[in-house]
């Protein structure tokens, strides 16, 4: 737990938490929102599936284990890369950010985390990762990304290659959902670690619901989300340190010890 979650908890009690993880994923942290006085609402914005063709995703990862640096984009990146074979290399890691570290490191490696941004960008200031030739680099992701690493890395020399070994699609948004979302008050947070989770429920929802949402205090996980938040309508947003569960719950209990109830 974080000495600012463990310090002010309390202070969640009577907030309510809109928490836009990935559908199946959300659990433990609704229970911990819970634990700490606030009621969770479940609102995936994604939906993680592995790779249709699991036998040649997994050649693909095994293979790219043997380049010199591998950079995992997402948690979800090294869960569906090491369901398809364990994690075994002797190449240099790098994690976009502190949770995509932490899932590393409980298997074992300790990543290079930018400490600045927690994004793409974050990672392209790594100093280690401004001198790239001749140097082979695997991106463990999944498809329709943003584009932005491997342009860039291949421009600093590396020969780069993409390994998805996961697909990202729209959540399955129902009446509940919906109905859920317009019952909530002007004083809800709802946490972003994902511009395109935020993209998908600003899409799926109906207007009047998109608009609900809009009213709500968008905490995100990095600069970039902030500012597509601002775009995409939110007139509040809050920016946690990372997209680890904690740094998210301890930017909303800044925003909830500041409101009535």
């Amino acid at each position: 737990m974080s000495a600012q979650s463990s310090q002010h908890g309390s202070s969640l009690a009577g907030c309510t938490v809109v928490i836009t993880r990935p559908a199946g994923t959300g659990g433990s942290l609704a229970r911990r929102v819970r634990t700490l006085g606030a009621t969770p609402l479940l609102l995936p914005g994604l939906s993680l599936r592995a790779m249709s063709d699991v036998d040649t995703a997994r050649a693909q990862w095994q293979q790219a284990q043997r380049d010199d640096l591998l950079i995992f984009t997402s948690p979800a990146a090294v869960r569906y890369a090491t369901a398809l074979s364990a994690l075994d290399t002797h190449a240099n890691v790098v994690a976009t950010g502190q949770g995509t570290s932490r899932v590393l490191h409980q298997h074992g490696v300790d990543a290079q985390v930018p400490t600045t941004r927690q994004d793409s960008e974050g990672v392209l200031a790594l100093p280690a990762l401004q001198s790239l030739q001749g140097r082979r680099v695997a991106l463990i992701t999944a498809p329709d990304g943003r584009g932005l690493l491997q342009e860039q890395l291949a421009k600093r020399g590396a020969t780069v290659r993409e390994v998805h070994v996961y697909t990202r699609g729209a959540p399955r948004l129902n009446r509940r959902h919906i109905d859920a979302v317009m019952q909530l008050p002007s004083t809800a947070c709802v946490l972003f670690s994902s511009a395109e989770a935020m993209r998908h429920l600003l899409t799926l929802l109906p207007a009047a619901a998109r608009d609900r949402l809009r009213r709500a205090v968008a905490v995100v996980s990095s600069e970039r989300i902030a500012e597509l938040a601002r775009l995409d309508g939110f007139s509040r947003v809050e920016l946690a340190t990372s997209a680890h569960s904690e740094d998210l719950l301890a930017a909303t209990v800044k925003i909830c010890s500041r409101m009535p109830h």
